[in-house]
């Protein structure tokens, strides 16, 4: 089932002195259940595709549908905390909060109370093959691919049907990187997630259900 459609969307940077067109009329629909890849040189196009799918800003032309809704009609910030999660190859955890506070985050935005939202950040992190002891470190104490499965676990808490994960092993290592895909694996293939990744790495790519091209603002 479809639960992300991009019918002719292009954007367009204006700048004081210029206008530069980065997508040029892409269309795609990505289903649940299923992780993609996005592939193509920098510059091609791809970070600003996934920029427009985070709810982050609208199309210049053509139309975002989530769940057949039109992008266009919704309220960009209900969006972006009801609809869609994102993983960022810089991790992007707030370092004064411990593990369990990071996870639990995005839930008690959501209004679940602390106890609860305690409880499911447990549960996440183990999902993701942390410890409890992790619960109540701070992310400066520890490794890269450990905080990436913190930010995943994260992402998680925000129970969205659409994850977005943007070069999400590009900081580590090859072991982490293989342990980082196979969550993401699972979350699409286990919880009907439709996952969308966004890498410079073949072989991470590899392994997903569907790769697609960018070139020159174009998708394939």
């Amino acid at each position: 089932m479809a639960v992300l459609e991009l019918q002719n969307v292009k954007y367009t940077y204006k700048t004081q002195y210029q206008s530069v067109e980065v997508l040029k009329g892409v269309n795609q629909t990505f289903e649940a259940g299923k992780i993609y890849a996005v592939i193509g040189k920098s510059g091609s196009g791809k970070t600003t595709m996934l920029s427009l799918m985070a709810g982050l800003d609208l199309p210049t032309e053509g139309e975002i549908l989530c769940d057949d809704v039109p992008m266009s009609q919704m309220k960009l910030e209900q969006y972006r905390r009801e609809r869609v999660a994102v993983i960022y190859q810089s991790f992007r955890l707030f370092p004064l909060l411990t593990v369990a506070e990071n996870v639990m985050y995005p839930m008690e935005l959501r209004g679940i109370k602390p106890k609860e939202a305690r409880e499911k950040a447990a549960e996440l992190i183990s999902r993701v093959g942390l410890s409890d002891v992790m619960l109540n470190r701070f992310p400066g104490q520890l490794s890269g691919g450990e905080q990436q499965r913190v930010a995943i676990a994260r992402a998680m808490g925000m129970d969205t049907r659409i994850l977005l994960a943007d070069e999400p092993t590009g900081n580590l290592d090859e072991a982490n990187s293989k342990q980082v895909m196979d969550i993401l694996l699972d979350l699409a293939h286990s919880t009907d997630r439709c996952v969308i990744i966004v890498t410079h790495d073949l072989d991470l790519a590899s392994r997903t259900d569907c790769i697609l091209h960018m070139r020159d603002g174009v998708l394939s």
